[in-house]
């Protein structure tokens, strides 16, 4: 698993208990995601990674498991080093 998996697992695992969270594992429909949830999720990721959430970023697909965070990650901070 990846540094960036890594971290995102970990931060959400703060929140899923006793469930071990799979990579590809729906966590909306699990049913643990209200929006107050989401809105902790998406300044998680904001501020861990240093990137900036834009308003076309926020699809339930780039939320939905650990790998499709993982891969928005990786997409807007591969736009902040080819700046």
């Amino acid at each position: 698993m990846n540094e960036i998996k890594a971290k995102i697992k970990s931060f959400l695992s703060k929140f899923f208990g006793n469930h071990d969270l799979q990579p590809d594992e729906d966590i909306f429909a699990l049913g643990f995601v209200n929006s107050m949830f989401a809105m902790q999720l998406v300044l998680f990721v904001e501020q861990e990674f240093q990137i900036a959430i834009e308003n076309e970023d926020l699809e339930f697909e780039n939320f939905r498991t650990i790998n499709s965070i993982t891969n928005l990650v990786e997409r807007k901070t591969a736009v902040i080093m080819h700046k």
